[in-house]
């Protein structure tokens, strides 16, 4: 089983560790697209994915435009806050790109308004936060993709 996490204009070098660090332990593939709001050997970086970076399974790309130019024909979800549905109603299926975009502003609106179908949240259950920190997204997500695909 293979899920595929998708970081758009990623902005925090430690958050992008951890990510690294959880598609290694998940069995993930992660896919960077630039712009990136640090350099890739920023310590930050590094110290977050520990020494685990270069067994990472990990595709750079050059801009968004290439990112789905490359990717046109899989089957990808998108994550936002402004999803209406749950997480946990996606189909999830091996190969399924999980989508999440930079930390200040999530995803662009102009993929939030052509992808309302495909395009969930994580339940919040507290008025006074607007999100969560995007690597605890990203776990909560694929664990449960990882959940159901051990069910089926």
């Amino acid at each position: 089983m293979s899920l595929n996490i998708v970081l758009i204009e990623p902005e925090i070098p430690n958050n992008t560790g951890n990510i690294g660090r959880l598609a290694l332990g998940s069995g993930s593939k992660l896919h960077l697209v630039k712009p990136f709001g640090f350099e890739l050997t920023d310590k930050r970086l590094k110290r977050a994915g520990l020494d685990y970076w270069q067994h990472i399974d990990v595709i750079y790309y050059d801009s968004i435009d290439d990112f789905f130019t490359k990717n046109s024909d899989k089957n990808m979800v998108f994550l936002s806050a402004h999803g209406q549905k749950n997480h946990w109603d996606i189909s999830f299926e091996d190969d399924l790109f999980l989508v999440f975009g930079k930390e200040s502003v999530g995803l662009p609106k102009p993929l939030i308004n052509s992808h309302q179908d495909k395009l969930f949240k994580i339940p919040l259950y507290s008025e006074h936060i607007r999100s969560f920190n995007i690597a605890n997204a990203v776990s909560i997500v694929v664990f449960e993709g990882l959940r159901q695909l051990n069910l089926k």
